[in-house]
């Protein structure tokens, strides 16, 4: 088979950063935004049409966490397969790209068909542990179920997504969230208000919207040409990349679940605080997800355009990426943030029209969306480190700088000062210890590159990484 790059792809290893930076981040902001908007519409349909209102709209968010929770072990695995089919791509070895793309695709059915059983026979028995109140427990219960029904197509989607990024492609993505998110949003409210149903209406709406988007990019995968074509009949599990994908994604996907074990364990004590306190962090966390989700964009770059030039052993235009993305991620942060804040009220009434609700989610964003820059810096500082190749490292650093000193916070600071101010106000004060942690391994890790090496002439060597 004849092996080219085609237009779609992007060398990351030549040219001005910052214009390519943008190229790749901002269709994947929009697709990471639709992709939130799966979530979303089914928070706004449930709490504008649903006949108990407050407690669909608890049901679903309270939710959130521990869907994360559940599914990023494996959502780790797909930034493995980032990384390896990046790195083999800049060092210009298509034959295990495609290896690696076959392997993504197989591992993707398996996971999501493991997390389907899984999550389906175990949502009730988590809710439970996690003190959701008794009046949206059948609600919750019966949303995860539903929701894990889909988790083959979500993990299809979300493993097919990582090939493209790879190789520079985040526009297709775009088109095919974009299908599939008025798909979600016209069966939200088709389900909810002809049909009367709650939970179950919104939930089946995203899973079928998944199933689109899926579809859609399996197609581009076998219709691509190049490395990245996928043939249904070679898809296979290579040992040599399976190996490698494990060995970056595992970590990555560990963190995850730690990450949103913090976030369950703070949702619990959230849950505490009564079903009004738990639907406005509810509406509260959804607008703070598209700052997130547009940060992560940054972050997806981080770890391609590393991976990348990792593999093309151009580690003097490794250390500008980070910086670059860096200096872009706080630009978005505060950007976002300060919208977030100055029309709070205005977003916080599109979910809910509860007063208070809406006071309850104004003291989140009052201290989330002001320093949720320090969050994006930290993820990008953790993916340069992972494109860089390096795994346990972050993982650690990740694990004890946030999820640990969260979960030390609840039980050691919370008795002392029992509010959702204090419980907040963990989340920046993690973000920074852990940013800076991040730095500093960073720092170290480049002194074990030449410094020198892979200038970014046009006719600038390129091997494959040892």
């Amino acid at each position: 088979m004849h092996l080219h790059r085609v237009h779609r792809e992007m060398d990351m290893t030549r040219g001005p950063l910052l214009p390519q930076i943008l190229v790749f981040a901002l269709p994947l902001i929009l697709s990471n935004i639709l992709q939130l908007l799966f979530n979303a519409a089914d928070v706004i349909v449930v709490g504008r049409f649903a006949k108990d209102a407050v407690a669909a709209q608890a049901a679903v968010g309270s939710t959130s966490a521990l869907i994360n929770m559940i599914i990023n072990l494996f959502l780790g695995l797909s930034v493995g397969a980032n990384v390896v089919v990046a790195r083999a791509f800049g060092a210009g070895d298509y034959k295990s790209v495609s290896d690696a793309v076959h392997t993504a695709v197989l591992s993707s059915l398996i996971s999501g068909v493991i997390l389907a059983v899984f999550g389906f026979f175990m949502s009730e028995t988590f809710l439970i542990w996690m003190d959701t109140t008794p009046e949206t427990l059948p609600l919750a219960t019966l949303y995860m179920k539903i929701y894990f029904i889909g988790m083959p197509v979500n993990m299809l989607y979300n493993f097919g997504a990582a090939v493209l990024r790879a190789i520079g492609d985040t526009r297709r993505p775009l088109i095919y969230l974009t299908l599939a998110g008025i798909v979600n949003v016209i069966l939200n409210l088709f389900f909810v208000i002809v049909f009367h149903m709650d939970v179950e209406g919104v939930a089946l709406a995203t899973i079928t919207s998944q199933a689109i988007s899926a579809i859609l990019v399996l197609i581009c995968l076998c219709r691509s040409e190049g490395a990245i074509r996928v043939e249904l009949k070679r898809l296979h599990i290579n040992r040599r990349q399976i190996v490698e994908i494990v060995r970056i994604g595992l970590p990555a996907g560990v963190q995850g679940v730690f990450f949103s074990l913090s976030n369950v364990m703070i949702q619990s004590t959230v849950n505490s605080f009564g079903t009004v306190m738990v639907a406005g962090n509810t509406v509260a966390s959804n607008i703070e997800g598209f700052i997130y989700t547009s940060m992560n964009a940054v972050y997806q770059a981080s770890i391609t355009f590393t991976g990348q030039n990792a593999g093309a052993r151009m580690y003097a235009r490794v250390r500008r990426v980070c910086v670059t993305c860096v200096l872009t991620v706080t630009a978005v942060g505060l950007l976002l943030g300060g919208i977030a804040l100055l029309f709070r009220g205005f977003f916080l009434g599109i979910y809910n029209s509860h007063p208070e609700v809406i006071a309850a989610g104004e003291r989140r964003l009052w201290i989330i969306a002001t320093t949720y820059f320090t969050c994006g810096i930290m993820d990008v500082l953790c993916g340069a480190l992972r494109g860089l190749g390096s795994t346990v490292l972050p993982m650690i650093v990740s694990l004890m700088g946030a999820c640990a000193f969260r979960i030390l916070w609840i039980w050691i600071v919370m008795p002392m000062s029992w509010s959702l101010q204090t419980l907040y106000i963990s989340y920046p004060i993690s973000w920074v210890l852990t940013a800076a942690v991040h730095a500093i391994c960073y720092v170290i890790r480049l002194k074990k590159f030449p410094v020198n090496a892979g200038a970014d002439a046009p006719d600038a060597c390129k091997e494959p990484a040892a």
